[in-house]
């Protein structure tokens, strides 16, 4: 089972912090779904709250100012990602 850069948070956050949590999905052989599952939920909440973001906070146009669209959504991307990680993978 695959999972990207949010379940491998998850997996450090888990050995380094919550090692009884880490041995119980080790053992009952449910640690890689579960980082499946935390690496996909985070994706899709990330989508979801860049979506709402750029409604409250409309980038600039990105044919007239490609450098000043980036910076904006990087910063929008940085604000979903903070929110994400304290709520589902630093809990």
């Amino acid at each position: 089972m695959r999972f990207g850069k949010y379940g491998m948070l998850r997996k450090t956050f888990l050995k380094d912090q919550r090692r009884g949590t880490y041995a119980h999905l080790m053992l009952s052989e449910q640690l890689n779904q579960h980082l499946a599952d935390i690496d996909r939920t985070a994706r899709e909440q990330i989508d979801l709250t860049m979506q709402e973001l750029i409604r409250q906070y409309p980038a600039p146009e990105k044919a007239t100012d490609p450098m000043g669209w980036m910076g904006h959504m990087n910063s929008l991307k940085q604000q979903a990602e903070e929110l994400i990680l304290a709520e589902l993978i630093y809990h």
